[in-house]
């Protein structure tokens, strides 16, 4: 595990501390789960953007051939 030293702003910092503590979690942990998410969410446009540059609007209209044409299932609408 790394160990890091960051300068925050007092009014940042007690606000952490808050939330920290309504959550029953140390500093550390609510960084740490802050952190996460944030490349989780990072991560997921990455992946989107990447999945989307390799799409086309012809494959979407080959996929959407397939489908049939019909109405929905009544409990559907």
């Amino acid at each position: 595990m790394s160990t890091m030293s960051i300068r925050l702003p007092n009014s940042l910092h007690r606000r952490l501390r808050e939330y920290a503590e309504k959550e029953g979690v140390s500093i550390n942990q609510f960084i740490t789960s802050a952190t996460l998410e944030k490349l989780a969410s990072i991560s997921t446009q990455d992946y989107l953007e990447t999945s989307g540059a390799r799409g086309s609007r012809k494959k979407f209209e080959d996929a959407m051939a397939q489908v049939p044409d019909t109405d929905p299932d009544p409990m559907e609408r």
